[in-house]
């Protein structure tokens, strides 16, 4: 699904235009990335919760010339789903 399908069945579903989809889907990421940034969680009950976790320095391997090259720690997006999500899916 892309982002267009995704604001077509936002639409289509709220009984909203596609305009006012298109700025809820927009408004929602945001505040999700702006509160992953804050190093908050998200957790939306029974959907999942959105976090931070830090995965750490590590040495590589170039596939090119196989050279040993180290990859630094970073911090990465999760998302863990919740229970009636992953009931639904299965």
């Amino acid at each position: 699904m892309t982002k267009a399908d995704l604001v077509n069945a936002m639409a289509e579903k709220a009984g909203l235009s596609k305009a006012d989809a298109e700025k809820a889907l927009a408004a929602f990421t945001g505040v999700i990335t702006d509160a992953l940034k804050a190093g908050d969680k998200v957790a939306l009950v029974g959907f999942g919760t959105f976090s931070v976790g830090d995965r750490a320095a590590r040495t590589g391997k170039n596939p090119q010339t196989g050279e040993p090259i180290n990859i630094p720690a970073a911090k990465t997006p999760k998302f863990k789903a919740g229970k009636a999500l992953k009931d639904a899916v299965n």
